[in-house]
């Protein structure tokens, strides 16, 4: 699991400095990716960047991996800390979740959200 937790450590680092290109690097072109704010899946770089986009004008996450695991599906589970601050530094969110991630060949080609 090595290589792929070094991808995702760089997909967190790049995600918390909003480097979305450097994230989208490590994904899979048709990526399917979770919208938390709309409550629906963004699938493919185009569509992954928009969400982006739209979330970081109306809030400010920082998501830090804790604990890196492989469940029996062969997915890799990552326990992360997740802070969500609004434009005006507010607090939304302080919250401990799942982030299940699905990889074809060394890029991400699925992640999901699951409660810890």
């Amino acid at each position: 699991m090595d290589e792929r937790e070094q991808v995702l450590r760089r997909a967190y680092d790049a995600f918390n400095a909003r480097d979305i290109e450097a994230v989208l690097a490590l994904m899979a072109p048709d990526v399917d990716w979770p919208n938390a704010m709309d409550d629906r899946r963004e699938r493919g770089h185009g569509s992954v960047r928009g969400y982006w986009i739209r979330q970081f004008a109306v809030v400010s996450p920082h998501v830090e991996p804790e604990r890196f695991s492989v469940d029996e599906a062969g997915r890799v589970v990552v326990d992360v800390h997740q802070v969500v601050h609004d434009t005006a530094g507010g607090l939304l969110a302080d919250r401990r979740v799942q982030h299940v991630y699905t990889f074809r060949g060394d890029r991400i080609a699925r992640m999901d959200i699951r409660e810890s």
